[in-house]
């Protein structure tokens, strides 16, 4: 075993925080909305987190430090002109605010209120098809960190398959499935915001670890040895890195705007948010919760890593490190393990137990949303639209839960069985674009555009999948012979399906859509419910300035937010016109520059960890209060009837 016995005793004292949290909602679920959107009762800084929890599965923090151990500084670099996206989707309520005010529990239901019954059926079974795959590697993936990380040994094989494997893999499908089955939804976002909150602290303490730890003048040393177009510090030198190159951060972007709310693993966050303008306040937040995790600590790390391996000093460490990879499995695998184990031997004592636990917690944490997800979409969109009357409310609940368990048995032996093709977060984009692929499409243009077709939405959705699908299955016929990787095969789904939306919806008869009914606008509004000023969002430019939903404290975090992000788009529109237009810009400088940048970075990381920990905790406890006394609507199942 690598822990020591005060390593052990977090891990396990963490796991039994989390049990106790799942223990204590287990008495506030008392509706089928309770379990599936926590009631709708979600602030914006709980809500923020546990979109970011959700996010930042144990397979999301090895698939970004496998990334950044190509890409390098450079990721952050690329990754600039996306704070201009993401601060135009999260102020204008892209998305989110007109799904919000649909009140609709899943995408699909959407489908059904915009498109008709049998296309929300055909989404909810092709985004559960989608989920499943895209899952199969979460446990296995998060099994190998922690079965290498910990040294936990092996107890014998059958068939050929480790059982420290099986075993381990299990766990990180059981674990998830006691959550749900405890408390539901509301379980999920009492887990993630603990998560939430000591991720960020451990990540502010190893990257502050690693900053005395391995000096500058060895980072410099290793990154300026790379080969002439694999940089990880000049981001114009990196045109050669492989699989992780600029135009893999440019689709991303695209990415961004397309699939915003269309990947329905997070379904769950969709809906949480007590009101429109919360969910969008919480998207704002997300600008800054991404602060200590991707803009730190999953850049910063990757590169000491890469420094351990390439530095003469570390010369011991790397090769005790490859010796234990080296039974590791496949290329892909040991890929995904350079980085943890580099972090292995650097922590200390007490802080290597803390970052397993975190480690867990986000396994678990994650495991628990998306299987709660892919479950829930079982039932509520490809069973419950071919019913003709709402199930009952405890009948409902113990089908959802079915779906679940059914969802974790399958994900369990399929993670054991299956091969992963390809790097984490290519397999991730490609396998998820088999719904997202063409969901995007569907969903703004079903938001948006009045002229959108039901006949359209089926071609979107079915282009968009045949696109991913071919992808995936090129790709593991010819292996390195096929030149598209995961990132472009997601692309190509996109743009296909877009144009498939736009020209269909233009050759079938005009539907007959009421904008207003479907978002609850104008006569259709609810002002009780909604606590809203302003009813109907801004159009045009005026959606970038402030309405009257914002408060003071409001409008402050909108100007810093659009400060923060105008500061770094300047910074990378002026680096980039004078490497072209002046001179190239030296390594040295770049040196400089991320060495600045990684302090500022850590600066604001320990502010916005001490910020959202006390607007979680508020917000946590209003929730608590509005589980404990709010009348339930058991109406709200996410039946639709036929007038709707």
């Amino acid at each position: 075993m690598n822990l020591s016995t005060l390593d052990w005793s977090i891990v396990l004292i963490f796991l039994a925080l989390m049990i106790a949290m799942v223990l204590f909602s287990k008495n506030l679920v008392k509706s089928v909305s309770d379990f599936l959107a926590t009631g709708r009762t979600g602030g914006r800084y709980i809500i923020s987190m546990f979109h970011g929890t959700a996010a930042l599965g144990a397979i999301t923090v090895i698939g970004a430090l496998e990334q950044n151990y190509s890409a390098g500084f450079n990721s952050r670099w690329w990754e600039m002109p996306t704070a201009v996206i993401l601060v135009a989707i999260s102020v204008t309520g892209w998305v989110v605010y007109r799904f919000r005010r649909t009140k609709a529990l899943t995408m699909a239901q959407f489908f059904e209120m915009r498109y008709s019954r049998a296309f929300r059926i055909f989404a909810g079974f092709l985004a559960f098809l989608s989920g499943v795959f895209n899952m199969i590697i979460f446990p296995s993936v998060s099994a190998r960190f922690f079965i290498y990380f910990c040294g936990i040994p092996e107890i014998g094989e059958v068939f050929g398959i480790s059982l420290t494997f099986v075993a381990v893999t299990g766990a990180m499908v059981l674990i998830p499935l006691y959550f749900i089955f405890t408390g539901g939804h509301i379980a999920v976002m009492f887990t993630d915001f603990i998560q939430g909150v000591f991720v960020n602290i451990v990540f502010v303490i190893v990257v502050i670890l690693l900053l005395v730890q391995v000096d500058w003048t060895h980072i410099s040393d290793a990154v300026n040895a790379a080969p002439a177009g694999q940089s990880l510090i000049n981001p114009f030198d990196a045109d050669k890195v492989q699989d992780f190159d600029p135009w893999y951060f440019f689709i991303g972007m695209f990415g961004l705007i397309y699939t915003k709310l269309s990947w329905q693993g997070n379904s769950s966050f969709n809906i949480a948010a007590k009101s429109a303008h919360e969910a969008r306040m919480a998207d704002v937040l997300t600008n800054w919760r991404l602060v200590p995790q991707w803009g730190l600590f999953l850049v910063f790390v990757p590169v000491v890593a890469y420094t351990i391996f390439h530095h003469g000093d570390f010369s011991s460490i790397a090769n005790s490190i490859n010796a234990t990879l080296s039974g590791a499995g496949t290329d892909a695998e040991q890929s995904q393990l350079r980085v943890p184990m580099a972090l292995n031997y650097l922590l200390p004592i007490g802080l290597k137990g803390a970052f397993v636990a975190i480690m867990l917690a986000a396994a678990v944490t994650c495991h628990n949303t998306y299987m709660h997800s892919w479950g829930s979409i079982f039932i509520q969109d490809c069973i419950m639209p071919l019913r003709k009357k709402p199930f009952e409310p405890k009948q409902h609940l113990k089908y959802l839960k079915l779906s679940i368990l059914g969802v974790g048995i399958i994900i369990f032996f399929l993670s054991i069985l299956f091969q992963q093709p390809d790097k984490v977060f290519l397999f991730l984009n490609v396998s998820g674009a088999i719904f997202v692929g063409g969901s995007g499409a569907v969903i703004i243009g079903g938001l948006y555009w009045k002229r959108g077709t039901t006949a359209a939405a089926w071609a979107a959705m079915i282009t968009g999948a045949v696109t991913a699908s071919g992808n995936i299955i090129l790709k593991s016929i010819f292996d390195e012979a096929y030149p598209i990787n995961g990132q472009w095969g997601w692309f190509m789904a996109m743009i296909a399906a877009s144009v498939v939306y736009i020209v269909v919806s233009l050759l079938t008869p005009k539907p007959k859509v009421n904008m207003d009914k479907l978002l609850h606008r104008g006569e259709f509004s609810d002002h009780a419910k909604e606590k809203s000023a302003n009813e109907t969002p801004a159009k045009g430019w005026k959606v970038l300035a402030w309405t009257k939903e914002f408060t003071r404290g409001d409008k402050i975090i909108y100007a810093v937010t659009i400060g923060w992000t105008v500061l770094w788009v300047l910074v990378f529109i002026a680096g980039t016109i004078y490497n072209f237009a002046v001179q190239p810009i030296e390594n040295s400088t770049w040196m400089q520059f991320w060495k600045i940048y990684t302090y500022i970075f850590l600066g604001i990381s320990i502010i916005v960890t001490i910020w959202f920990t006390i607007g979680g905790v508020k917000n946590l406890r209003e929730m608590i209060s509005a589980l404990r006394h709010n009348l339930r609507d058991h109406s709200d199942d996410g039946f639709v009837k036929k007038e709707e």
